[in-house]
């Protein structure tokens, strides 16, 4: 497994007095990394220190970046400053100190479909860091015949849609009313790759659309919920005319003062660890939990197993972004769940090219004493492929120091 490299550092320092209301003076550094056309692996780390009440007043920025490609090494002690708030909206000293990395690996698939952000913003005067993971999904259309359809299939008995195997893959009918129509069928195919147009969406939309919601930081989540639903509909509105449908999770986690806020839609998911132990911060949304089975149902949806419990016969996972010709079955409502930070070791965001083959206690186990969050990043990958992940594969790691 090659690995290619991609490190950015930036070194932050700002005022922060009790008593009154501190404006922090921040410039966020978003990184993109370069897409991964041979199966490599790109990874980063960012350490991040405390903020204390002697910092600088004026915020002063220091940036340097390494690769495998001969980049000037970053610098001894780069830092990242986010400073804690206290309940009364006000600046104070102390703060968190944490680090986080990431990887991402297209792994035994043709394309990767994995897309993922690490961001830190100021938000109304407060520091906020944001955390993503997004894996799309595609599915492909074509139109034959009904009378085609009907030899197939022996007769046209579903309002919906009839379920059978075509090109060694799934393979959804979709029958109009009367059967007088073509019929879609859907149907995943190597050259049909859309879910990472829906992904890299909300890689590029998501958090932006998140921190410039007017009630994010004192309503934090009705702002998630509102958020996420619009951008649904934004994607939505730009897919217009697509004949290719397609998808993504989302899984993120929020650092906003001491808490983590998690907000989770699909399989992607969100894991602590404290003291050791495994605390899952996201449900995955599969169509045979018995709440998303039956609110499927009632919206006048069904679930098939095929391989696994799908959607309509088409979709493993009952909520995600996009995914039009599902909807109102598969939604993109966030479940949001909140931990206090304190006593947090770590939290691990990944896809399910991970969760699929490594249990939440076994990731956690894997990564407790690597106390470098890029390297812990690197680990999980690598196992989950060495016990034979055959998704693209994705993890964030942040790890937590309280000062």
């Amino acid at each position: 497994m090659e690995f290619l490299k991609h490190e950015t550092r930036t070194v932050f320092h700002a005022n922060a007095t009790n008593g009154s209301r501190s404006t922090l003076n921040l410039s966020a550094l978003i990184t993109t990394l370069p897409e991964d056309g041979d199966g490599k692996m790109i990874s980063n780390s960012d350490p991040v220190e405390p903020l204390t009440t002697a910092a600088a007043t004026s915020a002063v920025a220091v940036t340097a970046s390494s690769s495998a490609e001969g980049q000037p090494a970053p610098p001894a002690t780069p830092n990242i400053v986010m400073s804690s708030k206290d309940h009364d909206s006000l600046f104070s000293g102390g703060g968190i100190r944490f680090s986080y990395g990431y990887s991402s690996f297209k792994g035994k698939r043709s394309s990767m479909e994995d897309f993922f952000e690490t961001t830190i913003s100021e938000v109304d005067g407060q520091m906020v860091a944001f955390f993503g993971v997004f894996d799309g999904s595609s599915y492909c259309l074509t139109s034959v015949p009904v009378s085609v359809a009907l030899l197939m299939f022996g007769g046209c008995t579903s309002p919906f849609a009839v379920f059978s195997s075509l090109r060694h893959t799934l393979t959804l009918l979709v029958f109009r009313p009367g059967c007088t129509a073509p019929v879609d069928i859907l149907y995943w195919d190597d050259d049909c790759h859309g879910g990472s147009r829906t992904a890299e969406y909300l890689k590029n939309n998501l958090f932006k659309n998140l921190s410039s919601h007017p009630d994010f930081i004192k309503d934090t989540k009705t702002a998630i919920v509102e958020a996420f639903k619009q951008t649904d509909i934004d994607y939505l509105n730009e897919e217009k005319g697509h004949q290719r449908d397609a998808g993504s999770t989302a899984s993120t986690a929020m650092l906003l003062g001491d808490r983590i806020v998690v907000a989770n839609v699909g399989d992607s998911r969100v894991v602590a660890s404290r003291a050791g132990s495994a605390i899952p911060l996201s449900i995955d949304h599969k169509p045979d939990r018995s709440d998303e089975r039956q609110r499927i149902e009632k919206a006048g949806g069904f679930i098939i197993w095929a391989g696994t419990w799908r959607v309509g016969g088409v979709l493993a996972v009952s909520r995600a972004f996009g995914d039009k010709l599902l909807k109102p079955y598969v939604v993109a409502d966030p479940e949001i769940q909140e931990e206090e930070i304190d006593g947090v070791d770590f939290i691990i965001i990944a896809s399910d090219g991970l969760w699929n083959v490594i249990s939440n206690n076994e990731a956690v186990s894997l990564v407790q004493n690597i106390t470098d969050a890029e390297v812990a990043s690197r680990e999980l990958i690598k196992e989950a492929y060495a016990r034979g992940s055959s998704d693209n594969i994705t993890s964030v790691v942040v790890r937590f120091d309280i000062s």
